[in-house]
Formats: structure tokens, sequence, C-alpha cells
């Protein structure tokens, strides 16, 4: 649990000024976030081991698949440029940004 002497040592090393009224505040906000990241600690490992999710460096490899079009082409344009707030042609439309 982080004290209000901590929140104005961390002060002083940052060179800032912190009112006495602001310091409970932060402490507790620092405390909750301090108990969060104990949080995360724990859920990512499982009696300090690593958790049989992980996957080793070995497990990971690339899965490739063969080049080809999954579907024809312009099979989809009109459907997209219909749902287009502008259009010009076969183009969606857009402002001219310089």
């Amino acid at each position: 649990m982080i004290t209000t002497e901590d929140i104005q040592k961390l002060a002083e090393l940052s060179r800032i000024n912190i009112a006495p009224e602001e310091q409970e505040s932060l402490r507790l906000q620092i405390d909750s976030i301090l108990g969060y990241i104990d949080q995360i600690k724990k859920a990512s490992l499982v009696s300090g081991e690593v958790s049989k999710s992980t996957l080793a460096a070995d497990d990971i490899r690339n899965v490739m698949r063969e080049d080809s079009e999954p579907h024809m082409s312009s099979e989809f344009t009109e459907k997209i440029l219909s749902a287009a707030p502008a259009r010009e042609g076969n183009y969606l439309k857009v402002k001219k940004i310089l």
C-alpha cells in the first residue's frame, strides 16, 4: 500500500507541486493502479509457472495458404459503393485535402 509520504517523495523526485488536498486522491488512484497490476501479474501465472495456454517459441509457425482469389473480382463493388455517402462512377467520392 502506498502512503502519503510516498506521494510526497514521488512529487519531489518528479519536481512537481502537489497540493495537500490532492495527495490523498492521488494516493488512492495509485494504490488502485498498483492493485490492478498485481491482479494482472497473478492472472498470467499458474502456481509460479507459465500457463498452459502460453505458446513456447518452437510452437509458433506461420500458416500459409495458396495465393488464389477467394471470390470473383468486383463481386462486392456495387454493394460497397451503395453504402458510401458519395460516389462518382465506380469510385468513392471524398473531400479534397491539401
